[in-house]
């Protein structure tokens, strides 16, 4: 007989039960696992280097402001975050796009800042999505002192299972192919702007400063159009003394700003060898906790498929289905039953993790900051120690000007 006048298999032509089938179908299912993606791969994102002269007023200064951490989007099933290890990342992974935009060679001054109200030409804010040392997810955002949007991105990449290798010569953070990827798209879009362009941006920020510490004195030089972007109207007299003082008082922002570098760089130094030990171990603890929770979830499905087919079966008029019935509903029994003890598994990793967690919230003691000038008491998180030496500096300029308003003509912008 050829095979062309051979009927196709199935649970009838085979004479299986369809309840039969459906138990055999879901063992086989269940044999055949479900397999954990390792990524092998060594390659990371090569840093773009800007090898092209920049004038002074092109250089575009960044800040990064700290992180969302996240924590409030985490839901109960979340099992590998842990608030005290985010709050820590939101400051670290700030800090290595900092350091990779600094290489870059391609901007003025880059910085973490507390918040968005520094004055910076170009502002980056990204939010946590995932991080358990092995999936590491942000979303990325991206504007300038105009108030223009130049991107919003997520950026997602697993660690290769080399990183956390002593033997292999990995780069130091395992995601520092993500820090690159983000500075190479801000040097892009940095790329396509005109110099007019970049200039009137540096204009914008420094106008935006004064205004925000005299209104009266330089409302009328820029405006917010209604798309919400700034625009310059008018330009401050070279010689003007308010302008002078601005600046001043500027510089001692910057001050105050790179003295809080000092301070994140410290943080991440002081974490950096915890937060290495924590990852390499959450890599191994988040892979087997996605492995458990997925094996658990489908020998729990398959041990209720096996029970109800037994169930069928065992109500069967034939002895022989009967006796596979009871055989289907022990052996769902006990899948259920291994399902139930891989989750008290996982469990178990997440206690673990948790340990690691509050091992690595001791080093995250915030510091007060000194200036070198004088030492000014500063409570709170560094975001409010921020703010309350920005009201500072505005007490320091009102006493310096007395309250008098410009008397130099401003000029008209072309």
């Amino acid at each position: 007989m050829s095979n062309a006048s051979m009927p196709p298999l199935s649970a009838s032509t085979l004479n299986i039960k369809p309840w039969c089938a459906a138990i055999v179908v879901v063992f086989i299912g269940v044999l055949s696992g479900c397999a954990t993606t390792v990524v092998k791969s060594t390659n990371q994102t090569q840093l773009q280097l800007e090898n092209q002269y920049i004038a002074e007023n092109e250089l575009l200064d960044v800040g990064i402001v700290v992180f969302d951490p996240g924590i409030e989007n985490i839901d109960d099933d979340d099992a590998i975050v842990f608030p005290e290890i985010r709050k820590a990342e939101s400051h670290y992974m700030p800090y290595q796009l900092m350091d990779a935009m600094q290489r870059s060679a391609a901007w003025g001054a880059v910085r973490v800042v507390p918040n968005g109200s520094a004055a910076v030409d170009v502002l980056v804010t990204g939010d946590i999505k995932e991080s358990d040392g092995e999936l590491l997810v942000l979303e990325v955002n991206a504007t300038d002192s105009s108030g223009k949007t130049w991107f919003t991105k997520e950026y997602k990449r697993k660690a290769s299972r080399y990183s956390y290798d002593r033997k292999v010569n990995a780069p130091n953070d395992p995601f520092s192919g993500v820090y690159n990827e983000i500075a190479n798209d801000l040097l892009t879009y940095k790329r396509k702007m005109r110099s007019v362009e970049l200039q009137n941006l540096r204009v914008i920020t420094e106008l935006k400063f004064a205004k925000d510490f005299s209104p009266e004195a330089f409302q009328q030089h820029v405006s917010v159009n209604k798309e919400g972007i700034y625009e310059i109207h008018r330009l401050p007299a070279n010689n003007d003394p308010m302008l002078e003082r601005i600046r001043n008082i500027r510089e001692r922002d910057y001050l105050f700003v790179d003295t809080l570098q000092e301070y994140y760089g410290s943080f991440v130094r002081e974490m950096e060898t915890p937060y290495d030990q924590w990852r390499s171990q959450s890599y191994q603890e988040a892979m087997a906790i996605r492995e458990l929770k997925s094996q658990s979830r489908n020998r729990t499905i398959a041990g209720v498929a096996a029970v109800v087919g037994g169930i069928m079966a065992a109500g069967s008029g034939s002895g022989s289905a009967a006796a596979a019935g009871q055989i289907g509903v022990i052996g769902g029994g006990y899948l259920i039953k291994d399902g139930f003890d891989r989750r008290s598994d996982a469990k178990m990793h997440v206690e673990a993790l948790q340990e690691l967690g509050y091992s690595l919230e001791s080093d995250m003691e915030p510091h007060f900051i000194e200036l070198e000038d004088r030492t000014i008491t500063l409570s709170g998180s560094v975001e409010n120690q921020y703010e309350q030496w920005r009201e500072i500096l505005r007490d320091i300029y009102r006493v310096e000007t007395g309250g008098v308003l410009s008397q130099s003509e401003p000029t008209t912008r072309p």
